[in-house]
């Protein structure tokens, strides 16, 4: 059966053919009473548009990319999954590659114009490259920025408020009289700004509650790695004093700290509580299962993949900063 045609739709609803891609489109004023008799049709005859003849004609390419810096990483795997869906909606289709944290990989899509690209705009969650190598940059391609804490007034940039989320996951160990909260995950240079964030949270959760810091409870590590997890709490629980509750940036160093507590005969939450940030599913069904702070991440993709078409059609607003909300969802890894 042939694939019905606009002119098919319009016969058949009594319009012109300009009627039916004007309501097909969404370009021109049409009335309510004529878009409806016209949609009718549509659903009718199973129309549907012809999405590779429309981008070429208006000189687009109908896809978006996603670049994260690890996909086997499930924060960015399940992120991936979400902005699919919430591209489909717009019609759009999404490409995805990721960077390895590699700063030169991050500054050749960066420097990218539309026409060295398969995509019309780019999603990006920078790792390596700094602020300050993305002021100056003229937008070649429209970007919006995710995730990473990095924000010049020259993109959009959708994340949560880390130091906030920090704050509550930190706030809710020492709400239950744990005293001696260790953290996991600070990165003290120049492009471990989530990390930096992450840990003034930390900090303001103890002032609030007038308590002093213990220097030698911050661990740094390199990544968000379930390994590197694991090999902090070792060094934790070598301390003459260790921890009895542990803040970890993310899930995966939370999944790592609890595998070293257990093969140290530690319980979880009795002798030492676990948090983490991200809501993962993994974290669902370890054992314990997970406390963690969850980033709304179906609403990051579709604000994210929202503002990117609008500076796709030009009609986007000043690059701004959009906080998304998160919450804290308490499980056995802290509930006594």
């Amino acid at each position: 059966m042939a694939r019905p045609t606009l002119r098919d739709v319009a016969k058949r609803a009594n319009v012109s053919i300009r009627t039916v891609s004007n309501v097909v489109n969404g370009y021109a004023p049409v009335s309510d009473e004529l878009r409806a008799r016209v949609q009718v049709v549509l659903d009718e005859v199973g129309y549907r548009p012809n999405l590779i003849a429309r981008n070429l004609k208006q000189g687009r390419t109908g896809m978006i990319g996603l670049v994260v810096p690890e996909l086997d990483v499930p924060y960015f795997a399940e992120l991936v999954r979400e902005v699919i869906t919430a591209a489909r909606a717009h019609g759009y289709v999404v490409m995805v590659d990721q960077t390895d944290g590699d700063a030169e990989r991050e500054r050749e899509l960066l420097a990218r114009d539309s026409r060295a690209t398969l995509f019309d705009g780019l999603l990006l969650s920078p790792l390596a490259i700094s602020a300050e190598e993305l002021r100056g940059r003229g937008n070649r391609v429209p970007i919006v920025l995710l995730g990473e804490h990095i924000f010049n007034g020259s993109f959009h940039h959708v994340a949560i408020d880390n130091v906030a989320a920090a704050r509550t996951a930190t706030g809710h160990l020492l709400e239950q009289g744990r005293r001696r909260v260790a953290a996991i995950g600070d990165q003290p240079y120049a492009t471990g700004e989530t990390a930096q964030l992450r840990t003034s949270g930390y900090r303001q959760a103890h002032a609030r509650m007038g308590l002093d810091v213990d220097e030698r409870l911050i661990v740094p590590t390199p990544r968000f790695h379930r390994r590197m997890g694991l090999e902090a709490m070792e060094r934790l629980l070598a301390l003459p004093d260790p921890p009895d509750a542990v803040f970890c940036y993310n899930d995966l160093l939370a999944l790592g700290a609890m595998r070293a507590l257990n093969r140290a005969g530690r319980r979880i939450p009795e002798d030492v509580a676990v948090v983490g940030i991200d809501d993962i599913e993994e974290g669902q069904y370890s054992t314990p299962s997970l406390t963690t702070v969850a980033p709304d991440k179906a609403e990051i993709a579709r604000l994210a993949v929202g503002v990117l078409i609008e500076s796709i059609n030009g009609s986007a607003p000043t690059p701004s900063e959009i906080v998304v909300p998160h919450r804290l969802i308490v499980r056995e890894s802290t509930a006594l």
